[in-house]
């Protein structure tokens, strides 16, 4: 069942092209997942990386083996229970009457594949199908190698999140924009703020062409704000909205503001975050302020 080396980094490599190039065209395939701090392979320039393996996707992804439970494609590492986290609004000191959206009691959808490395708790080569023939455990295996930096995130970079989830942006909460009709009714009703980017295009000066766009693909309506031409297409630059069995309507999740293919985003290049952070413009992307 398993690919031999030279086969299994040719899939490998196809998966992370066809994920860079996604929804965006070939300009990221120059620049994407090698050159950011998510290539931790013998390649890789980032703080972190082992000289256990030439391939860059095998971390998160690979062509076999992969865990089928996860809301990302082909996993390549075993998913964190979702109630292991304390979520932002998990106890009263953190909750607040000002969020109008109702948040999911357990992480889920794509925010659990990114906590499956950044909340430190397990090594970040630490893989269900290692390279190579016959690199199949159910349980995970490290890959192994030589690390410069450390193999499991710990200590202070932002991105170790830990599993106390109450002092970051919530994941697993309702968008509540509002406004949308038809196929995307599941938007409206009591989740419906003006402080959000909405259905209909505004013009205020942070905010011209932002709007909340939604359309069928492969049967599943997918949701999403506009941050450029408004257009029906998706784009690395949008924000990504997500639906899940316990949000209703589209939800925010780590994915909505974190590309962790392409890092590059404006002149302060920080977090791989789909929009800079330069003049709140990420915030602002969806915060009407």
């Amino acid at each position: 069942m398993k690919a031999t080396g030279t086969s299994l980094t040719r899939w490998v490599t196809g998966l992370a092209l066809g994920l860079a190039m996604g929804m965006s065209g070939a300009a990221f395939a120059a620049t994407g997942i090698a050159a950011t701090k998510h290539n931790l392979s013998s390649s890789g320039s980032g703080p972190n990386h082992t000289t256990g393996t030439d391939q860059i996707c095998v971390f998160c992804h690979t062509p076999h083996g992969s865990d089928t439970s996860a809301a990302v494609p082909l996993w390549n590492k075993n998913l964190p229970a979702g109630n292991s986290y304390q979520v932002y609004n998990s106890t009263a000191a953190s909750a607040t009457s000002t969020i109008d959206g109702s948040i999911a009691a357990n992480v889920g959808s794509v925010s659990l594949a990114c906590l499956s490395c950044h909340d430190g708790t397990q090594a970040m080569d630490n893989a269900l199908n290692k390279p190579g023939t016959g690199g199949y455990n159910a349980a995970g295996a490290s890959i192994g190698g030589t690390w410069t930096g450390a193999a499991t995130m710990a200590g202070t970079p932002i991105p170790v999140l830990g599993t106390d989830l109450r002092n970051d942006h919530p994941i697993g909460i309702q968008y509540c924009g509002g406004g949308l009709s038809g196929a995307a009714a599941v938007v409206s009703g009591s989740c419906n703020d003006d402080d959000f980017i909405g259905a209909a295009t505004r013009t205020d000066s942070h905010f011209t062409g932002a709007v909340v766009k939604t359309k069928s693909v492969n049967s599943a309506q997918v949701f999403w704000v506009e941050t450029g031409t408004v257009d029906t297409t998706r784009q690395k630059t949008d924000i990504s909205l997500y639906t899940r069995s316990d949000v209703t309507g589209p939800s925010v999740e780590c994915g909505s503001c974190h590309d962790p293919h392409v890092e590059s985003k404006g002149s302060d290049n920080i977090m791989f975050m789909r929009v800079t952070t330069a003049a709140s413009a990420i915030c602002l992307s969806c915060h009407v302020k």
